[in-house]
């Protein structure tokens, strides 16, 4: 059987950067979740780049001042994305799924979010709180 997105949750996805657009007038969201997030996509939120419908619609979230919640999944964050990571951590609104090394000893840079820790950071993010410790054993 296949599912598709609306399946779920009865509506169709944003597939354009024009269709997330809509979330900044509309407020239509109370919560925004990026799961997985990347290196690439954190390093764009964090340098204001907005080239695809995910980033449009953390851009129109953020411009409400409600959250986004990332999930991460690089395999440079403990490399060139640090810095990014840094910079998400300190902006408003922006809460992170705690996470932590998923190998260190094969792929030392990488991090990943702790996926069963997601509801509670949910939970503390509609509340203004960033879910602690952020950083886990994976």
């Amino acid at each position: 059987m296949c599912i598709r997105d609306s399946d779920m949750t009865g509506n169709e996805p944003m597939k354009t950067i024009e269709e997330a657009e809509i979330i900044g007038p509309t407020g239509c969201l109370d919560i925004l979740i990026l799961m997985p997030c990347t290196g690439n996509t954190m390093a764009k939120l964090a340098n204001g780049i907005t080239d695809t419908p995910v980033l449009m619609a953390a851009k129109a979230q953020l411009r409400n001042e409600k959250p986004v919640v990332i999930s991460m999944a690089s395999n440079d964050a403990l490399g060139m994305n640090l810095k990014n990571i840094g910079n998400l951590l300190n902006h408003k609104h922006i809460y992170f799924v705690p996470f932590g090394q998923d190998d260190p000893v094969k792929k030392p840079n990488s991090l990943i979010g702790k996926l069963s820790m997601i509801p509670e950071t949910i939970e503390e993010a509609l509340k203004g709180k960033q879910l602690q410790p952020v950083l886990c054993d994976k």
